[in-house]
């Protein structure tokens, strides 16, 4: 049963991660200084994409759910619990690259805006 709880919160955990990855600029605008956190995250969160790697948390995840005596899915995270609701037919390598790209994107320009709203 811990190890089921335990898979629990770490499925919550990471879905934050990927939240502050995809979203995190937005708090430069009140927290300026969450850029010292952000960015190695959304490095990470983009790297993990462009290079098709799982993300460490998921194998993690999976040996809990065995642990607990549940059946651990063969794909990552993504892939098992956001894809489905997003993309429901699943993740192709144009669609993981995509993801990457919306995720630098999306960054890029929090990150312009912000330098642009300091500098004036």
């Amino acid at each position: 049963m811990l190890h089921g709880i335990a898979a629990d919160v770490l499925v919550i955990l990471h879905l934050a991660f990927i939240l502050f990855v995809v979203l995190g600029g937005l708090l430069l605008f009140r927290w300026p200084r969450v850029a010292w956190l952000h960015l190695p995250a959304a490095v990470w969160g983009a790297v993990i994409e462009f290079n098709n790697w799982i993300c460490p948390l998921s194998p993690l995840e999976q040996e809990l759910r065995k642990r607990s005596g549940a059946d651990a899915y063969s794909s990552g995270f993504v892939e098992h619990y956001l894809l489905p609701l997003i993309y429901p037919d699943g993740l192709t390598r144009e669609i993981q690259l995509c993801l990457g790209l919306f995720v630098v994107a999306l960054n890029v320009a929090f990150y312009g805006l912000w330098l642009r709203k300091r500098r004036s």
